[in-house]
């Protein structure tokens, strides 16, 4: 799966949960979601059970405590996939 799949179907993900929509203009792999997207530490753990469900991993609580941008969310993603 590329880079920019991964990113597009993330984009899809948070969007329910994103509080300053501004922020989804500028979507990459540096937006953070709790500043730039404005998304509460409540719905993040919403963004990680669907993140699990839309690429059929499993999230640790180390690796979930890492995923505060796209591209953290992104490597681990890519690395969840790969093993």
């Amino acid at each position: 799966m590329s880079e920019k799949e991964i990113i597009t179907r993330l984009k899809k993900i948070v969007e329910p949960y994103v509080q300053r929509i501004e922020g989804m203009a500028n979507f990459h792999e540096e937006t953070d979601f709790l500043n730039d997207l404005q998304i509460n530490s409540a719905n993040l753990v919403d963004v990680v059970l669907d993140v699990e469900d839309e690429f059929d991993i499993e999230i640790d609580n180390d690796s979930m405590e890492g995923m505060l941008t796209v591209g953290d969310a992104k490597s681990i993603i890519q690395k969840k996939l790969a093993s």
